[in-house]
């Protein structure tokens, strides 16, 4: 999405628009929705918003924003070390590279085929038959690798008739078409040597030396090593060996630090993104091994493997297609061109990469890795590929405009010290004067200005916070590794924060709000319940023959008997599973049934239509069509049933009964499908296999043969979960393809629904209702939905844009292929990571690896973290910045010379960028940021809470150090010592006491809110560790490193003194949190002149 239409003034967090929240959000979703809470005196401004030109650093989202827009902030922003700066952004180059090679590679392949197709078209109109050599044994199996790959990759038809079609190549490699292979640790070894992995060489992450190599190509950085070299040169050239490198070697060590310390901080984070690339290409997937479906990962699939296809799956490798009914697959990914391609054993090449888009089928897999094109196109494009995230962006703006006023700040400093300096108005520590017009030699004037020079380029190193931008990768690095640990995979890194500012969750309710293991606990044939379920005895053989048919044949489901005994393994989606759980205990044979009868057309079960079908014939040549699916749908479609005794008899009478029956079941949160059958003429069904592949199933007349009612027990926790939610300021809707009764029955359950009065119309309703209302009155009755049933993808896509438009910020849970167009919209898209297809996992930003809501919670939870983190950091900096800035401003105007020298204003950067955001952009999540409301996304990143928190804190450190660095001598009691060593003394303490109040200030920073910011200080061991090394470093510069920094040693009492003014830090910030401060942000009153200024101009003009 491109830079909000809406904005009219810097939003960087420093000068947020003036329109409302509210507003903001329904020009980010769309809409045109009524200017809701505007101030009206703001009204002129909100007329002339659209006209003006829009902030680079406000993208509201960045996950579709257009290249040009990407483009914008970063040339709008001040950079000192762009290659650090953007490593974590999208490379705009690499992108457009990396997309002409994707066309490149489509090229060659689409060049081969055509070649191929030409050659074969020719040979055929002079009737030259065509010739293919025959396969050439390799090792164990009949076939070579370069004979495999040219099949699939040349898609040569007349090759694969020759071999014997599918299944002569399945026995060429040791295959079974319907068992696969063995599957033993030996035979997939073999497999991977003589036909290779699937895997693919991945272009090796940075090494440490980049990582170093980029952090000193700051030009700041580049600038002071410049300068430390020339100091250098000048100190031997003055002073001699013994004394003359100290000034040169200081700086250019204190660099060295800075360098390694941001190279370790950035290679750690490096390392943890690479690993989580890894996770999100870490596919599992079913296959066919030894007659039993097992779960690999993508990479384990071999030459020879069966892989069963369903909607929404990934085709894990090149292969040929060994059964599919209505098997289209999406090859968008391979060729480029947004077109379903139509699979059977005309067409049975099917290639790595690309997406089953309708249909059921199985393959046989070919070729693997880097002998697919997908491989090769991967391996060339293997490089990880940044994103920049929405407060990333923002931050830029805040650094940019931070930085810009530290720019300004360092040349007065330069300008004012270089005036005194050659005015004769500087002195030295004894008083004598550094600079005589025509006296003083040109090396000690050049030294002189050198160091002045030194000193204003340190000041820009502090002042431009290169490393706040960074802060947010290394939060959400952080976050993300511990999101893992809560069973959420990130895919998108802006969903993390976005994450934060949800006002609604849709979540989908089998197993997101229930445990999805399913059991039939009910059932009834014809009007009679069978109790047990399972029992046999009370059905007529020729119903439970008829069951135990539908059930076995209308299945993607699958039940593996072990020869010798053992545990039956039945595997499928949970509702399959305990449907074929059922008809196996009433003694289905499944895969007798499934040898006796032929599948001769099958419609995959829709979640639009809510059911799926398939035509069979019989040994005997007759004909039965089996349905499956929800049982009001089904039942709807039936004109007669089977009653228990195996006669046939009409529904009209009994109809009102078997609604009574759903109705009662799905009060009690059971999940009621229905299985049904008509016969039909084998005449009547279409015998061209283009007709057939084409043929609607016909889905009337239909004999009813059993409903079933299936238990899913809602997840523990999930009332709580729930509950917490609510809590903080996030509405949970439940959308489920389910009845309204069992919807309801859940939400009750979950607590979603109150109470049983809230559960009429609007708040509980069906998708069908929702979708014939018009758009303005879906945007009207979406705030007041709950619960919606009987919805289809289309319905959530629907009630998505509705929400977004009335300006939520909206989550979306997804696992179905047509979930996509909704997790797509969605501000965050979470797909489920057990039963999500590829498709949906692929829309989705977040992937929930246990498909349980308490995760989404958990996920929320992490996102005001990273917010709240952010802000943490950026109020320490913001502190730091303030003090340092003002005291060697007012010190270097008033004195000529500044307290703070280059070294040790290093040294404070260091403490202030790196090792404060490793400290505070790691703080856990804790229980208090579910107490608040969402973070609006359109909110100033500095609070007025935090400006109050900064401005106490910066005032007391301006006005302590600067108190000791004009009457230090006095208090001090240095009047009497050596003038060079009370200077050096005084100087050693403003040092000493000003790092002391940034180590006790970023425990303040840690809870901006809380009174007690000690609480849970113990349980983080990198703030503690932080807070540890850096006091330990401050005592070893001080005590043992003055020639380098200029510092003297302390005694103990003084040591008292600096610790005694940081400790005051601490009830400061106590009392400063007693201070109120208004609910309107401060930004407000500073953007209202630039914002009329601005509507004048645009006027005018």
């Amino acid at each position: 999405m491109a830079a909000s239409r809406g904005s009219s003034s810097s939003t960087n967090g420093l000068l947020p628009t003036s329109l409302s929240e509210q507003n903001q959000h329904d020009m980010e979703a769309g809409g045109g929705g009524a200017k809701v809470g505007l101030e009206t005196e703001f009204d002129d401004d909100a007329a002339a918003a659209n006209d003006m030109p829009t902030d680079p650093f406000d993208i509201a989202h960045t996950k579709n924003a257009p290249h040009e827009t990407l483009r914008r902030w970063r040339q709008a922003a001040l950079v000192l070390n762009a290659s650090r700066r953007f490593r974590y952004t999208m490379d705009l180059k690499a992108e457009e590279e990396k997309e002409n090679r994707r066309r490149m590679i489509r090229s060659h392949a689409q060049v081969i085929r055509a070649a191929l197709l030409f050659k074969l078209a020719g040979e055929r109109e002079l009737g030259i038959g065509t010739t293919v050599a025959p396969p050439t044994p390799s090792g164990d199996y009949g076939i070579a690798l370069d004979q495999l790959v040219t099949l699939t990759r040349e898609n040569n038809i007349t090759a694969l008739q020759q071999y014997g079609g599918v299944k002569g190549i399945s026995a060429l490699l040791k295959s079974n078409v319907e068992k696969g292979i063995h599957g033993d640790e030996p035979d997939v070894v073999k497999r991977k040597e003589v036909f290779g992995s699937n895997t693919y060489p991945r272009k090796k992450g940075r090494s440490f030396w980049r990582f170093l190599w980029e952090a000193w190509q700051d030009l700041t950085l580049i600038i002071l090593i410049i300068a430390a070299v020339v100091s250098l040169a000048l100190g031997l050239k003055t002073e001699g060996l013994e004394e003359g490198w100290y000034d040169g070697a200081s700086i250019f060590f204190a660099v060295f630090l800075v360098i390694v310390v941001t190279a370790v901080s950035d290679y750690r984070q490096s390392l943890q993104f690479q690993n989580l690339n890894a996770e999100k290409q870490n596919i599992q997937l079913e296959v066919m091994r030894g007659g039993r479906s097992i779960t690999i990962s993508i990479f384990d699939v071999v030459v020879g493997d069966v892989v069963p296809l369903r909607i929404g799956d990934q085709v894990p490798a090149d292969g040929i297609v060994i059964t599919g009914h209505s098997l289209a697959i999406d090859e968008s990914s391979m060729t480029g061109e947004s077109k379903i391609v139509h699979k059977d054993q005309k067409a049975p090449f099917l290639m790595s990469g690309c997406k089953v888009a309708d249909g059921v089928g199985t393959m046989l897999v070919t070729g693997v890795g880097i002998n697919t094109e997908w491989g090769l196109l991967m391996a060339s494009i293997s490089e990880d590929t940044g994103e920049e995230t929405p407060l990333q962006v923002r931050l830029n703006g805040v650094a940019t405009f931070i930085g810009i006023v530290g720019l300004s700040v360092a040349a007065l400093v330069l300008a004012v010290l270089w005036g005194r300096y050659f005015t004769g108005n500087t002195k030295d520590l004894y008083g004598k004067v550094q600079f005589k017009a025509g006296q003083t030699s040109i090396s000690k004037t050049f030294d002189g200005a050198v160091k002045i020079f030194t000193i204003a380029v340190t000041i820009v190193v502090v002042a431009v916070p290169e490393g706040l931008p960074l802060a947010v990768t290394l939060t959400l690095a952080y976050s993300m590794k511990k999101m893992m640990a809560d069973k959420a995979l990130v895919r998108r890194l802006s969903a993390c924060e976005t994450m934060g500012s949800a006002t609604t969750i849709c979540s989908d309710k089998t197993g997101t709000l229930t445990l999805n293991q399913m059991t039939v606990v009910e059932a009834y044939v014809g009007i009679k319940k069978i109790n047990p379920p399972d029992d046999t005895s009370q059905l007529h053989p020729l119903v439970s023959t008829l069951i135990s048919e539908g059930v076995a044949q209308n299945t993607t489901g699958n039940v593996f008997e072990p020869t010798q005994g053992g545990e039956v393994e039945i595997s499928g989606s949970p509702t399959e599973k305990a449907i074929l759980s059922w008809a196996f205990k009433l003694g289905m044979k499944f895969d007798a049934i499934r040898l006796e009868s032929t599948v001769l057309h099958v419609f995959p079960f829709n979640s639009e239509k809510k059911r799926g079908g398939v035509a069979l014939k019989q040994a005997d040549s007759k004909v039965h069509i089996h349905w499956k699916g929800a049982a009001e749908i089904v039942l709807a479609s039936c004109t007669e049933y089977l009653d228990s005794d195996g006669c046939s008899q009409n529904i009209e009478d009994d109809k009102e009964f078997f609604k009574t029956a759903i109705d009662d079941m799905a009060e009690r949160s059971l999940r009621c499908v229905a299985i049904a059958y008509r016969p039909y003429e084998l005449d009547k069904v279409p015998t061209d296999e283009e007709q057939l592949s084409q043929w609607a199933l016909p889905e009337d007349d239909l004999v009813l043969l059993a409903i079933v009612g299936i238990k899913d027990p809602c997840r523990p926790g999930v009332k709580d979960a729930v509950k917490l939610c609510t809590e903080a300021g996030v509405k949970v809707r439940m959308v489920t393809g389910d009845n309204l009764q069992t919807a309801k029955a859940i939400a009750l359950e979950c607590g979603i629904l109150p109470s049983l009065k809230d559960a009429t119309e609007p708040t509980i309703i069906e998708g069908k209702t929702f979708r014939e209302l018009s758009e303005r009155e879906r945007e009207q009755t979406a705030k007041k939905i709950t619960v919606m049933g009987r919805s289809s993808p289309n319905d959530k896509l629907l009630l998505v844009q509705a929400l977004r438009k009335g300006g939520e910020v909206v989550a979306v849970t997804g696992d179905g292929t047509n979930d996509a167009p909704a997790l797509h919209e969605a501000d965050i898209g979470l797909s489920m990571g057990i039963q999500g297809t590829e498709v949906a996992k692929e829309s989705s930003d977040i992937v929930i690896l246990d498909d349980n809501f308490a995760s989404v919670v958990k996920v929320v939870r992490w996102g005001r973290s990273v917010y709240a983190n952010i802000q943490k950091f950026i109020q320490f900096q913001l502190t730091v910045n303030v003090a340092a800035l003002v005291i060697n401003v007012v010190a270097a105007i008033s004195s000529g010379s500044v307290p703070l020298n280059a070294v040790q204003l290093l040294w404070v950067n260091l403490i202030m960028d790196t090792l404060g955001a490793l400290a505070l952009a790691t703080e856990p999540p804790t229980d208090n940021l579910m107490q608040r409301t969402p973070v609006g996304r359109r909110a100033p990143l500095i609070t007025n809470i935090m400006w109050r928190n900064l401005l106490v804190q910066a005032m007391y450190q301006v006005t302590v150090l600067l108190v000791l660095n004009f009457m230090g001598n006095r208090i001090l009691g240095l009047q009497q010592d050596d003038q060079k060593h009370a200077i050096g003394v005084k100087n050693t303490l403003i040092f000493n006491a000003f790092v002391f109040c940034q180590i006790f200030n970023e425990f303040n920073a840690r809870k901006p809110e809380e009174i007690n910011v000690f609480r849970g200080v113990t349980k983080n061991y990198l703030f503690m560790g932080i807070i540890g090394i850096t006091l330990v470093l401050q005592i070893i510069i001080v005590m043992f490193l003055g020639k380098f920094t200029k510092t003297v040693r302390l005694s103990w009492q003084q040591w008292l003194i600096c610790l005694g003014i940081a400790i005051v830090s601490w009830p400061l910030a106590v009392i400063g949190k007693l201070i109120p401060v208004p609910k309107t942000p401060f930004s407000h009153y500073f953007s209202r002149p630039i914002q009329r200024c601005r509507n004048s101009r645009n006027r005018n003009t």
